[in-house]
């Protein structure tokens, strides 16, 4: 076995992790064609572990509202370069956001310990019954629609309700097919599908996720919601970011995934400190 969740987490209960994202893509919304080379790569990488981050995720294909899938060769050579360039020098823990087994196979070649599905081990058959020999983390996420459609005009009667629900049979096909409840970790997805009043119910109900029974990601990193809530553009959203980092630490999420990890980093360690501060 490569990697478990409890030698992710470690033994500290409650503990917070924070992921750092790292696009290796043109067209990601906030830091599409910054890093595409190699040297870019690893310089990130190496600011993102210096900041703190816990264990990076790296996604060669943009999953932004009105994507459209990219050939999978493209996709496997950003990824597998990155990897490999990472892999070269630090240990860190790799996520790699991804919907096809076949780059999920490549990635885990080359060193990766988890896989991040957004369709939820929906989109490719193939990739259930390989994170069951691998016998690695993945990440199962909600999403409405497809990333090319997902924001048109996302509806819900109960957007906590109906996500749960969603999230409950996606863990329960999971194990049927193998995959042990204890390498699940869901996700929300917010932004995927979601309009900004979805996504603020999802926040302030967070902790609801939590009876799933899986560590539970959030993924807020300078999304639209924030510009559209403060009127900011995208690169200046990470002081936002940072302050939902603290409220969804508070509230149950598991692992944060951000740009900005050094912002985070102190959220979640001011969360720790309130948390283990004496009642008297």
């Amino acid at each position: 076995m490569r990697t478990d969740l409890r030698r992710l987490f470690g033994a500290r209960p409650g503990q917070v992790l924070v992921m750092g994202i790292l696009n290796v893509t043109p067209d990601s919304f906030s830091d599409g064609g910054r890093f595409t080379n190699t040297a870019n790569i690893l310089a990130q990488a190496d600011r993102l572990i210096e900041e703190g981050a816990d264990l990076l995720d790296i996604g060669g294909e943009s999953s932004r509202p009105g994507a459209q899938p990219v050939p999978l060769a493209d996709e496997i050579n950003r990824v597998v370069t990155a990897i490999r360039a990472i892999r070269q020098k630090h240990l860190t823990p790799i996520s790699v956001d991804t919907t096809k087994a076949e780059v999920a196979r490549l990635a885990l070649d080359e060193g990766a310990d988890l896989i991040n599905d957004i369709s939820g081990l929906r989109f490719d058959p193939e990739l259930a019954p390989l994170l069951r020999d691998r016998q690695v983390p993945v990440v199962i996420m909600h999403m409405q629609g497809s990333p090319g459609n997902m924001q048109q005009n996302p509806t819900y009667l109960d957007v906590v309700g109906e996500i749960t629900t969603f999230l409950a049979k996606r863990i329960a096909w999971a194990e049927s097919q193998g995959i042990a409840r204890e390498q699940i970790i869901v996700d929300p997805g917010l932004g995927f599908g979601k309009s900004v009043a979805h996504n603020l119910t999802i926040l302030k109900h967070l902790d609801r996720f939590r009876e799933l029974g899986c560590p539970v990601l959030i993924g807020h990193s300078r999304k639209a919601f924030i510009g559209k809530l403060l009127a900011l553009e995208v690169g200046d959203r990470d002081q936002a970011t940072a302050i939902l980092s603290g409220l969804c630490a508070m509230n149950g999420a598991a692992i944060i995934r951000v740009h900005d990890v050094a912002a985070t980093v102190q959220a979640v360690k001011l969360v720790d400190a309130l948390r283990n501060a004496p009642d008297q």
